[in-house]
């Protein structure tokens, strides 16, 4: 083989020359591409760390907030509780009071034809027994003092009225109103 001529020689060192410089541009841009991924990387690992970190609180604040939730949910269920229960109570107690009323309304109602009607039984036992053309009768259920009406058990029904007020001391407990037949 024949050596080569400087001309292919001075060609061959410029095409070895441009291809170290190739190489070194290429090397250098390498080197600039890892920095810059390593850059990333390192970028993205903090930023993970930081999500992370981010979402750890977020996850304990809301397992906080469930927790006290929860804690408010089973408050308010037992106060529900609580008052249904006072409400039966209520309306048991109002059902009570309802009727307690409706008995007094009767009695309201039905107390001045008691009143009229004590009045008259009064003036009747004032009256005292008939006599037969100015006999007395000789009924012995009546004579035995077994009437409910007699006058002797009668002594104060001029002071007994309905209409006065209930906490007046009146002595009435012997007293028993009634008719034979």
């Amino acid at each position: 083989m024949s050596s080569p001529s400087p001309v292919q020689i001075r060609e061959a060192n410029a095409h070895l020359a441009a291809l170290h410089r190739r190489v070194t541009d290429l090397e250098q841009r390498l080197e600039d591409a890892e920095k810059t991924v390593r850059e990333q990387a390192e970028s993205l690992i903090r930023k993970d760390e930081q999500l992370r970190a981010t979402t750890q609180e977020i996850t304990e604040a809301k397992d906080k907030e469930i927790f006290f939730l929860h804690e408010k949910l089973c408050q308010s269920e037992e106060s529900i509780h609580k008052l249904n229960q006072t409400i039966k109570e209520k309306d048991s107690l109002i059902g009570q009071l309802q009727h307690r009323c409706q008995l007094l309304d009767n009695i309201c109602k039905s107390r001045p034809l008691l009143d009229s009607m004590l009045a008259q039984m009064a003036e009747a036992e004032r009256m005292g027994p008939v006599s037969d053309l100015g006999k007395p009768t000789t009924n012995s259920s009546l004579m035995d003092g077994e009437s409910n009406c007699s006058p002797s058990r009668l002594s104060n029904h001029k002071d007994f009225s309905l209409s006065e007020d209930d906490s007046d001391d009146q002595e009435l407990d012997g007293v028993v109103f009634g008719t034979t037949v």
